[in-house]
């Protein structure tokens, strides 16, 4: 199961670094591809504002 990104997101950049498999792509809300996405967490344990939650 993927991580998702809320709307709560404010783009800051730190989940992208993150990301061991490159899943997240940048925008003014930023997405998670849950095909390449291999649920490690990584993502949402650096988050600031908390927006990354298992979809």
């Amino acid at each position: 199961m993927a991580y998702k990104i809320s709307e709560d997101c404010t783009a800051c950049g730190t989940c992208i670094d993150e990301c061991p498999v490159g899943a997240i792509s940048e925008g003014d809300i930023y997405k998670i591809d849950p095909d390449i996405c291999t649920d490690c967490g990584a993502c949402a344990d650096v988050c600031p504002v908390e927006a990354i939650h298992p979809a």
